[in-house]
């Protein structure tokens, strides 16, 4: 039985009983709410729903192809040219007849020098591996998205059985007031003011179940589906302090790596096009007077007198030295994220871990006597309703620590790489 449904069954126990089992059911990270729902949606399942259905999926593999055949396209070599020449064609005085023309058919052929074609070859290459790379950040991001909108969708779960606690015990006080009223022990405004209170209690936990609604449905959005999956709250009130971070390059870092790849081939392209390149030709040459036939050859060759390519040089260097800055400044600001992320974590599991085993059991312990004093006409309804809107606002305090608790272990996973391999099959299909 979900334990947002419980709430007519709890009804009919005993006011002690219904908050018992109700503290079991906010509090226990175990059996209680292992039974919540059946086949809950876990967040391993939720990333690879996103990830199969991710619409940016056939850009990247369009942008992988287009790299791949800029890469076949640098390898192939310079096309030749082929000529044809007529000399003294016509003219004035002894040029004026076509019978002394000639007519020159050649054949001519560039030679890369410098290593070109290599250098044009490797840096294609480079760009495949720095577009691969750029998918595989991007995926990253998507998952840190659903991983957040998982923990939102778990706190908005969290606040509902909040709000069904507080309309419950609102419920058992109005009773209790209600009876109260009937023996002329209070007088007839302390039952109106409980119908208020269960009132906006009811409306509290019926806008919580819209939230929570709203919230599977926005995740339920990285998948195109429908909002229609329970989740398991065992995980979101389970935390603890976060492992060390794994020592391995992520994808952020490989990427930036692979530009400082791309950049050092883009330096051997520049360096390659210091080097000029002959142009050799051949051919056949037809006299028309005469009809005699000759052979020719020859060739070109460029003088690098004013363009010798230095500045392209230099500039690639310094895009490749710029590179090689932003891996190690990416480096150090990784480290110091995920130093602040692992405080932030560690300081949320213990003040979660403090509020379950020392405030929640104070407060029940506080709510439990103010109603027995109040059942024997020892105390207001007005003391019922503090200790129990403390009781609530511990329990919410709890749930907003752990939603954020959630939060900075998405942004502390994205950091690490924790859930890449969760995507692993669809990344090897792009590539």
């Amino acid at each position: 039985m979900p334990i947002f449904h419980r709430g007519r069954a709890l009804a009919r126990l005993a006011p002690a009983s219904q908050i018992a089992a109700l503290v079991l059911a906010l509090t226990a990270p175990g059996a209680a709410l292992a039974q919540a729902r059946p086949a809950p949606l876990t967040l391993p399942e939720a990333i690879g729903r996103a990830a199969t259905f991710d619409p940016s999926a056939p850009g990247a593999q369009a942008r992988l192809d287009a790299a791949r055949a800029a890469q076949r396209q640098a390898d192939v070599r310079l096309n030749p040219t082929l000529g044809l020449e007529v000399e003294n064609f016509t003219g004035s005085g002894p040029f004026s007849m076509l019978g002394r023309s000639e007519t020159t058919l050649s054949y001519q052929q560039t030679v890369e020098r410098g290593g070109k074609r290599a250098a044009r070859t490797g840096a294609a290459g480079a760009e495949i591996e720095v577009t691969r790379l750029r998918h595989e950040v991007r995926r990253l991001d998507l998952i840190k998205e659903v991983q957040t909108a998982y923990a939102e969708a778990l706190a908005a779960e969290a606040e509902l059985l909040i709000t069904e606690a507080r309309l419950l015990a609102a419920h058992s006080s109005q009773q209790d007031v209600a009876r109260r009223v009937r023996s002329a022990r209070d007088p007839l405004f302390a039952g109106a003011r409980a119908e208020t209170l269960t009132a906006q209690a009811e409306i509290a936990r019926d806008r919580a179940r819209q939230a929570a609604l709203d919230a599977r449905a926005e995740l339920a959005r990285f998948w195109g589906g429908a909002p229609d999956f329970a989740l398991d709250l065992e995980g979101f009130f389970k935390v603890s302090a976060p492992d060390a971070a794994p020592a391995g390059e992520t994808a952020d870092l490989a990427l930036l790596t692979a530009q400082s790849a791309l950049a050092e081939a883009r330096i051997q392209v520049e360096r390659a096009r210091q080097v000029s390149d002959p142009a050799l030709r051949a051919g056949v040459r037809y006299f028309g007077d005469g009809s005699e036939v000759a052979l020719i050859v020859g060739g070109t060759i460029p003088l690098q007198r004013y363009d010798t390519n230095k500045a392209g040089v230099e500039r690639a260097q310094a895009e490749r030295n710029a590179t090689l800055a932003d891996i190690e400044a990416a480096r150090l600001t990784r480290e110091r994220d995920i130093a602040r992320l692992a405080a932030r974590l560690s300081a949320s599991a213990a003040e979660s871990e403090r509020i379950r085993a020392e405030v929640v059991p104070a407060a029940i312990r506080t709510v439990e006597l103010v109603r027995d004093g109040f059942n024997r006409g020892g105390f207001q309804h007005l003391d019922v309703t503090e200790a129990e809107r403390a009781l609530a606002d511990a329990r919410e305090r709890r749930v907003v620590v752990l939603r954020q608790h959630h939060i900075d272990q998405a942004a502390l996973d994205r950091l690490t790489g924790r859930h890449a391999g969760l995507v692993t099959t669809q990344t090897a299909e792009t590539r």
